[in-house]
């Protein structure tokens, strides 16, 4: 096996246990509210703490990427992660446990700023692909969070989720070990005037926006669909409607892969995006029962083109400098995943978990008009 690919194996199999950790969190909700004898609003914390750690490490990592020893930085964002899974096991009080999710939230930022502009490098005549390709990886992982937490949950305590997952992490440390520094890597180093040249472009600041929408309606659905869907449905079905969302994520990243290669993202992203209003409408209403997990899955298979083409997008809009463009989007995006979900439990406290999951459906109608008028802007 070339180098290469083991540099793609690392971040692929990074990104998937990311994506199944951030996933088990919504799974797990109610055995977190029986553990620590929580409320509701408290409860929504649980998205921000897992996330702000993130969002500070990302954008820390990406903003100074040029300045960085990339395996040596990837390597301790690797044994940060099994490490602080850990911590999240031995948590005594719901304090110390929300402490632990933004440790862990940051040793995952620390990794996730680095590995898609590693991949940009190393595979610049293909990043499209390859970045599609990633978020497939996380889908995979991400579809099996939930799955694991039901598995789990049959068997013993939810504690015993994070000690898999630290598991799953050693495979990434054990590759890191034998790598040397990646070939091809020639990040420009970024100052604060070339920075706010970044963002003065209207592109960047369209894919910023766009991206902390598409955070705030996914993580409206990570977060609170199996508790909204227990309200109606069985325990283990409502977890399964998130496995369900997952899951469409698959096939569409697959299809997104090729599409990716025309080059048109901003065109499959408005239409994607446009399509989804009705299915989220029809998915979150509360109306059609088990007929939910249809539009939920075609809800899936919607938004999932919508984080890898809008990254790549960005990402493309200035190619020297895809560390910081990265970090950037992808702390939008986490930052969008973090403050929806608080926003909404303090919404099912007041009102009702029903009349908080009509948000990310006003957010998905604010989506299309953002990505319509990037792209008309992009045309001038």
């Amino acid at each position: 096996m070339t180098k290469r690919k083991l540099w793609l194996g690392a971040a692929f199999l990074f990104v998937a246990g990311d994506g199944m950790a951030m996933q088990s969190r919504g799974a797990l909700l109610s055995s977190f509210e029986a553990t620590f004898g929580v409320s509701e609003s408290l409860l929504g914390l649980v998205a921000p703490a897992g996330t702000l750690g993130f969002v500070l490490a990302i954008v820390i990592v990406g903003l100074a990427a040029g300045r960085l020893n990339v395996r040596i930085t990837l390597l301790l964002g690797a044994i940060a992660m099994a490490v602080t899974m850990l911590a999240i096991v031995v948590a005594p009080l719901y304090t110390v446990f929300l402490l632990a999710l933004l440790a862990q939230g940051a040793a995952a930022g620390v990794f996730r700023g680095l590995d898609r502009p590693v991949l940009s490098h190393i595979y610049p005549d293909r990043l499209g692909r390859i970045f599609v390709l990633y978020a497939l990886a996380w889908s995979i992982g991400a579809v099996s969070g939930p799955l694991l937490v039901s598995a789990v949950l049959r068997f013993t305590e939810w504690q015993v989720t994070y000690v898999l997952l630290a598991v799953w992490f050693l495979p990434v440390i054990a590759i890191l070990l034998t790598l040397d520094a990646p070939t091809g890597w020639d990040e420009t180093e970024l100052d604060r005037s070339a920075l706010k040249g970044l963002l003065e472009k209207p592109a960047i600041r369209g894919a910023l926006l766009g991206m902390a929408l598409v955070g705030g309606i996914e993580g409206a659905i990570f977060t609170w669909l199996p508790y909204y869907a227990g309200t109606f449905l069985e325990r283990d079905l409502a977890n399964a409607s998130l496995s369900v969302f997952l899951l469409a994520y698959v096939p569409g990243r697959y299809i997104y892969s090729r599409l990716v290669e025309t080059g048109a993202y901003l065109s499959i992203s408005l239409v994607t995006a446009g399509l989804a209003i009705p299915t989220i409408a029809i998915a979150l209403s509360g109306a059609v029962g088990r007929w939910m997990l249809v539009a939920i899955f075609a809800t899936g298979v919607l938004l999932s083109s919508l984080f890898p083409m809008l990254s790549a997008y960005g990402v493309e809009a200035a190619p020297s400098y895809s560390g910081p463009v990265s970090a950037l989007t992808t702390a939008a995006t986490y930052l969008g995943i973090a403050t929806v979900p608080t926003v909404m439990g303090v919404v099912a406290e007041l009102y009702s978990i029903q009349d908080a999951m009509w948000i990310p459906v006003g957010l998905t109608v604010v989506l299309v008009a953002v990505i319509g008028t990037t792209r008309v802007r992009s045309t001038v």
